[in-house]
């Protein structure tokens, strides 16, 4: 697993603040690692004082999901990308060979 973002810290001390165990924050954090879900739980987390342990590891499911899927969309895009390249392109061979 890559390292803690910046605001993947911030979100384990917002957690901590708010009284969640200290393993309980690590495990969320080592799996919103990145700027990007880190901030995404974040937001969540702002619109409410206080919630059961379970729903903030359903939003950290939806949040990987949504991470996932917009990965594998832009893997998607680059293949697709790679495949107009070569149709515009050929194998890159010329007439007299």
């Amino acid at each position: 697993m890559k390292p803690r973002s910046e605001m993947s810290m911030e979100l384990y001390d917002m957690m901590l603040d708010r009284g969640y165990p200290e393993e309980f924050c690590d495990l969320i954090t080592k799996n919103l690692n990145t700027d990007f879900t880190a901030g995404r739980m974040i937001g969540y987390l702002s619109h409410y004082q206080e919630l059961p342990l379970e729903e903030i590891v359903d939003e950290m499911l939806s949040i990987l999901t949504d991470r996932n899927r917009i990965m594998q969309k832009k893997k998607l895009e680059s293949n697709n990308a790679e495949w107009n390249r070569f149709l515009e392109e050929g194998f890159g061979l010329s007439d007299d060979e």
